[in-house]
This record gives C-alpha cells, sequence and structure tokens, in this order.
C-alpha cells in the first residue's frame, strides 16, 4: 500500500486568513470569520501538490491516474490538511484554545504559519489598521507559542527519564525516539538534533536548562519545520513587510498569499465562470456575458493586485515548497509493465508516491506491499529499461517496476 500522507498543520493567530487559506486549499466549506476561536474543532481535509505529470516527459499522449489527478498535463497529488484553533500569546501554557491546538499539533509533519503581513490584525487578533502591527512580531510570538509547547513536554519529569537513561546502559537515541514518538518524532529527528546542538556525548543527566530548551526549539526546527503563509499580500501595506520579513528571515521559505483570492478563483472556475488552475500565473474568462459587473471588477482586481504582482495567489506554492522543499520529497511512479508503463490492468502511470529524497528501490517495494518488499529480486528502471538493486536510491518522477520472487496477494 502507498506511504502514509504526510500531515500539514496551518497554524497561526486568530484572523489572519487561516480557514480562508484551509478553504482555498481544500475547498471545503469551513466557518470563515473575524471572531476569536471560530476554529475550534481541527479541519481536516485534503488539498493537492501540482506537479508536471511524468506521462508528458515520456510523450505519452494520457494517463489513467487513480490515486491522484492529471489535468492539462499536470499532476495533483494529494496531502492531508489540518486547520487548527487559532493561537494567542500565553497558548503554550494553556491560554485561550492552548491546550487543544497543541494538542492537534502533534501529528504534524510539517507546518503553515499563516500570517497578516498587511499587519492589520493586533497580537490577540483584533482588527487593527492596516500597517498598525509588525508581522515580524507575529512570526516571533507564534513560533514562540509551538517552541515552547515542544519544550513543555519534553522537560516533564526530565531528571528521573535522563537518570534512568545515564543508568540502565540503555540508548540514549532509542530511549528518547520512544518518549518523544507520541510527537511523531523519527529516529532520524533525534540524530540530527542531537548533532546540530553538539549534545550527542553529554550524558542526558547532565543537561542544563538551557541545553534542555535549545534541544526542544531545534527537534521542533527538524521534525516540525515552518513556511510562512504572507497573507493578505493583495493589500498595499503588504509588499514593505514582505521585504522586511524575507529581509530578517533570509533562510526561510516565506510565500506571499492572498488566500481570498484563491478562494473565488476556484469558486469561479468550479461555477464554469473561468477557466483556472491552482498554481496559475493567471485565468481565463469563458464567457463575459454570465460575469456581473461587481464579479468583473473583482476578477480585475485579483489579476493586477495578485497574480500580475505576485505571479499567483501563493496558496499552490505553499504546499508545493512545504513538501518539495521543507519536506525534502520527491514523486515516483511504480509500474507492473516497464515498456508500457502501465499496472497489470493497462492502466498508464495510474499511480503516484510522495516518497523522501533518498528511499530505495526496495523501500518502495515495502511500500507497495509487504510481499514485494520482502521477496525482493531487483527493479527495472522503466525510462531507462536498466535493471538496478535494492540499494538504488530513487530519483524524482522516476518509473519503476519491482521484481520479486513472491507474487502480491
Amino acid at each position: 500500500m502507498p506511504p502514509p500522507q504526510p500531515l500539514v498543520g496551518i497554524i497561526g493567530k486568530t484572523n489572519v486568513g487561516k480557514s480562508t487559506f484551509f478553504a482555498a486549499a481544500t475547498l471545503v466549506p469551513v466557518e470563515v470569520s473575524n471572531r476569536p476561536f471560530t476554529t475550534i474543532k481541527p479541519n481536516i481535509g485534503v488539498g493537492y501538490l501540482r506537479k508536471k505529470c511524468v506521462h508528458v516527459e515520456l510523450g505519452l499522449p494520457k494517463c489513467d491516474p487513480k490515486n491522484s489527478l492529471c489535468i492539462d498535463g499536470w499532476r495533483f497529488i494529494p496531502v492531508k490538511i489540518m486547520d487548527v484553533a487559532g493561537l494567542i500569546p500565553g497558548a503554550h501554557r494553556g491560554r485561550g484554545l492552548g491546550n487543544k491546538f497543541m494538542d492537534d499539533l502533534r501529528q504534524a509533519d510539517v507546518l503553515i504559519h499563516v500570517i497578516d503581513a498587511a499587519g492589520a490584525t493586533d497580537e490577540e487578533g483584533r482588527p487593527v489598521p492596516p500597517g498598525t502591527y509588525d508581522p515580524i512580531e507575529e512570526v516571533e510570538r507564534i513560533e514562540f507559542e509551538v517552541n515552547e509547547w515542544f519544550y513543555r513536554i519534553i522537560s516533564r519529569d526530565w531528571q528521573k527519564f535522563a537518570r534512568h537513561v545515564d543508568s540502565g546502559g540503555v540508548d540514549v537515541i532509542d530511549a528518547l525516539t520512544e518518549r518523544l514518538s507520541g510527537l511523531s518524532i523519527k529516529k532520524h529527528h533525534v540524530v540530527e538534533t542531537l548533532r546540530r546542538t553538539g549534545l550527542e556525548s553529554k550524558k542526558l543527566s547532565t543537561w542544563s536548562e538551557e541545553e534542555l530548551k535549545k534541544f526542544a526549539y531545534t527537534l521542533r526546527e527538524i521534525s516540525k519545520p515552518m513556511i510562512i503563509a504572507a497573507n493578505k499580500a493583495d493589500l498595499p501595506q503588504a509588499e514593505e513587510n514582505i521585504r522586511r520579513l524575507r529581509e530578517r528571515y533570509h533562510n526561510r521559505i516565506i510565500v506571499p498569499v492572498s488566500a481570498e483570492a484563491e478562494l473565488a478563483l476556484r469558486r469561479a472556475a468550479k461555477a464554469g465562470f473561468i477557466k483556472y488552475l491552482p498554481g496559475d500565473r493567471d485565468f481565463e474568462i469563458i464567457d463575459e456575458s454570465r460575469l456581473t459587473p461587481r464579479q468583473r471588477k473583482g476578477l480585475e482586481y485579483i489579476r493586477e493586485h495578485v497574480l500580475k504582482k505576485w505571479g499567483s495567489t501563493g496558496v499552490q506554492e505553499v504546499l508545493n515548497r512545504a513538501f518539495f522543499e521543507l519536506l525534502d520529497m520527491i514523486t515516483v511512479y511504480p509500474v507492473e509493465d516497464q515498456n508500457k508503463f502501465t499496472d497489470h490492468h493497462g492502466n498508464i502511470l495510474p499511480d503516484v508516491y510522495l516518497v523522501k529524497r533518498g528511499t530505495t528501490a526496495r523501500e518502495l517495494a515495502y511500500m507497495i506491499h509487504t510481499d514485494l518488499g520482502k521477496s525482493f529480486l531487483y527493479a527495472i528502471n522503466a525510462k531507462t529499461k536498466q535493471r538496478v538493486g535494492e540499494d538504488y536510491v530513487l530519483k524524482d518522477d522516476d518509473v519503476i517496476k519491482i521484481v520479486a520472487a513472491l507474487a502480491r496477494r
């Protein structure tokens, strides 16, 4: 069976457009309001990554997608998206809906931090005149809350845990991984965090509070990396703020976004007014006569103040960069006939798998079916027709046939 879909969590303070971003990315109807705590229960939906379909590269006239979509030569790959309650200062201590919010975040693999790039909401999420609140402060406050939440979980009964590990001959990495498994922490996250913080050779019981906090903050950055969605980018005050954000966080991914524009375009496309695919740089009006003057004016505003200015609404770019850059994932197409690129039913390139860069051919075999992994013999790169071994590291957009001793049941 395919690998489990990574889960992206949408975070941010109240009233910055998180629910609008979620609705735009998933087209799931949710209550959108400027009242704090509109989002109380997490909304779970399906969004899509957009990538050129490999059937175009192979010169095939079409494909027969089963676990994804293919539209105009673009493959749309489903991913799970979760929108949780908005954060306010003190959330890591349970203020507002802090405890509920943080608990919902445990399973997320990557975080989209939606901010008000126009500075039109204060630290509590209350509306203020655009340009009167600094989004840099917003980034700092929200990330502090998430990092402190991580620290509070990790530091709970730390000395007791540390003494047990240090005195019992227990493997430190295994012990930490097991202790933090509820946060979806994997072994490689722990290894990289210890290396990056320089704590790999120190006994746990000797860590200072400052070192423990450094470990917790770094582990959060590695296991749940954040991408910043600079929302409300169509407002005049946003442009200077986005420049400042990029200057301040030059090593971070910051994407100008207009979630409202994306939602409007998707709804207009669904109604048949325009031709538009998520991530397009422009749209095409299908029939001018069907549009009201207000609708025409709204579409023209989006074209001038969003698409021409920023190149897209940013929603699709955020999703793509979260998975393909932050999580460093690639796409792979398993097939059963390497010559026709089909499954055993004759479907052309039916499935696309989203896997971590560095995944091997044998690991892919296990993802498809346990029997294929156990009895793996070799794989065939369908593009080159070359035979590859179990340690072959998959490349982006590889088309792979697995050859095994045991047939799938």
